[in-house]
Order: structure tokens, then sequence, then C-alpha cells
């Protein structure tokens, strides 16, 4: 079988073999082994980092959990650029968002599409934005995000789209934006400008943002409320959200 994957992760077991998470485009989430990975540059060489895009060739055997890896085509890899510590965790925020929402073997090409097309953001320009659109399209993409224009509570219009509008607040044990009248004690505050910017995320490809200046201060009160409202459906704490945290994201 051929199959358009992305690399999330691997892990060594024996001497030279390897177990490999996949998020494949016709087939899902995938594990496999590949034989003598950390020996043969012929069948692997450099495809089995982390958001790795390669074509994979694997053999699927009737009631076995893992196939067999046989071959990697790269045909975009993360090592292209010079990779830093800033980089990597964004990477791995991609991978561990991918290996805990999606099930195995059940494809999801939309999920597939922004994974790549964020990858292929994160090439071309710096790793905020592609975070804040990923994370964002995500909880939509899941179901776990809803009317994002109105107080869960009442229903008033949030209108931080408009010129001088107001603040919206969310809760880490709610879903949602809520208006002034009922925010609650510890919530978080998503300014007029990340209001803003949600709106546009839903209506641009990631590829039509890259044109405007986006330093790390950014809409992070649009990435923390993403990253919660994650976490909360996932019911863990993302430990590369944690990271980005620490990088001042």
């Amino acid at each position: 079988m051929n199959a358009e994957a992305i690399v999330l992760r691997t892990w060594p077991i024996r001497e030279a073999d390897q177990i490999v998470a996949l998020f494949t485009r016709e087939f899902g989430k995938l594990k496999g082994v590949a034989k003598s990975a950390a020996k043969s540059r012929r069948r692997f060489g450099g495809a089995l980092e982390p958001m790795t895009h390669v074509r994979a060739t694997f053999l699927e055997k009737p009631r076995q959990e893992l196939v067999r890896l046989d071959y990697f085509e790269i045909l975009r890899s993360p090592l292209s650029l010079a990779v830093d510590y800033t980089r990597l965790s964004a990477l791995a925020f991609f991978a561990e968002v991918i290996d805990e929402t999606q099930p195995d073997h059940d494809p999801n090409d939309a999920v597939f599409r922004l994974l790549l097309s964020v990858l292929e953001a994160a090439e071309t320009g710096g790793v905020w934005m592609p975070l804040t659109y990923f994370a964002l399209w995500m909880t939509r993409l899941m179901g776990w995000l809803p009317e994002l224009r109105r107080c869960m509570v009442c229903g008033e219009a949030l209108d931080g789209e408009a010129l001088g509008g107001a603040p919206a607040y969310f809760h880490a044990l709610s879903d949602g934006l809520v208006c002034v009248h009922h925010r609650r004690l510890a919530s978080g505050t998503l300014s007029p400008e990340s209001q803003r910017l949600a709106s546009l995320i839903f209506h641009a490809p990631a590829g039509a943002l890259l044109d405007e200046p986006w330093p790390r201060e950014r809409a992070r009160d649009l990435r923390r409320f993403s990253v919660q409202t994650l976490e909360r459906h996932l019911e863990r704490r993302l430990t590369s959200a944690a990271a980005l945290v620490k990088l001042g994201g």
C-alpha cells in the first residue's frame, strides 16, 4: 500500500528497529514497524523526523495492529530549514494535538489539509501565526468550538470586530466566550483585535496571513483560549503547549 503521510513520532525497539506513528491522508492514524530504520538510509534516510511529509509504502496484515513500513519518500522535511527550539516546540505541538485528537484508522482529510497548510506556512514565515491558526481551526474541526460572536450565557453580541469594541472573556472550565456581565473569576480576556483575527482565520487560508507581522505577543490570548478548549475536551494538559508558554507564546 501507498499513502501520503506525516510522521508524528518514533520510538526505538530492539537494536535498529523503530515504531513510527503516522497520520495518513487515506487511512488516518497508523502505527508501524520500520525494520532496521537506524541503519537503512536508502529506505528511510532522514524521513523519520517528526512532521516530515512523506509518501509511505507499507504492508498491512490481518489481525495485526502494527503495519510493516517498507519505504518513505520525503515530500517535505522540517530539516530543510534551520531548526531552533521555538520551531521544534511548534512542530511538537502540531504532532501532539494530532496524536491526541485523531483516532486510529479514521481518515480526516480536512485535518490533514490543515496540517499541511500550517507546516508550509511555518516554513515560509514565523511559527506564531501557524500555531494560532492550527489551534483555533482544530477546535472547530473537532466540533468543540461554539459560536464566538455571542455570549454563551445571554446571547448578547460580542462586538470585538467593531471599532472600539469590547473584549470578550473565557474560562478554563467552560466553553465559548461571554460578555463582561457573565465573566467568572479567573477568566481570561480575549481582546477585540484577537476576536477580529479569529473571524479572519476562519475566512482565509493560512498562506494569506503570511504578509502580516505576527510577533509572539500577537493573538497570545487567542492561542490560550484555543489550547484551553483543546485541553478541556481532551481532559489532559498538552506538554508541548506548556513549552510554548515558557517561550512567551
